[in-house]
């Protein structure tokens, strides 16, 4: 499956500077409604689902690589993003490190004409193969823009 065309380059960064966890979910969000994959309405209920989920367990996998996923009442389909924070943001990651390269992924909560919980748990592990990939990681923590971030999720879709 071609799960790099859930990924948008207008839905996703590669200049985020949140200080703190709270506020680099934030940014994503903001990004998210400004280029309208998420409405306004669920922003906030977005934002609460994601630090509740942060608080039953890290999403920080390790090699400074972040997962925040959720299931958001609301949507019919997946939103995904990519984001790239080159500072490194404090993450309570497993390995104590900092977290660079951050997939978020909200879903419904659920299944629908739109969204097959089956298919979706297909795409996670293609994302957490994703962030074990040394070279995906390397050069996602280099691109200079979105679509170069997208053009290498297509590159390793297959990965």
């Amino acid at each position: 499956m071609n799960w790099w065309k859930e990924f948008k380059p207008k839905s996703c960064s590669v200049s985020l500077r949140g200080g703190s966890k709270e506020e680099v979910l934030q940014e994503i969000l903001g990004v998210l409604v400004k280029s309208d994959q998420l409405s306004a309405e669920l922003q906030e209920r977005a934002f609460q689902a994601l630090v509740d989920r942060e608080q039953l367990a890290s999403t920080g996998v390790g090699m400074n690589v972040a997962i925040p996923h959720v299931k958001l009442p609301g949507l019919e389909k997946a939103i995904c993003s990519l984001g790239i924070h080159p500072g490194g943001a404090e993450w309570d990651a497993v390995d104590g490190a900092p977290v660079k390269i951050l997939f978020t992924v909200l879903r419904p909560a659920e299944a629908g004409e739109l969204h097959d919980p089956e298919q979706h748990l297909e795409m996670m592990r293609w994302i957490a193969k994703l962030g074990r990939d040394v070279d995906f990681r390397n050069f996602a923590i280099h691109a200079k823009t979105k679509k170069e971030l997208v053009d290498l999720l297509k590159e390793k879709r297959t990965v």
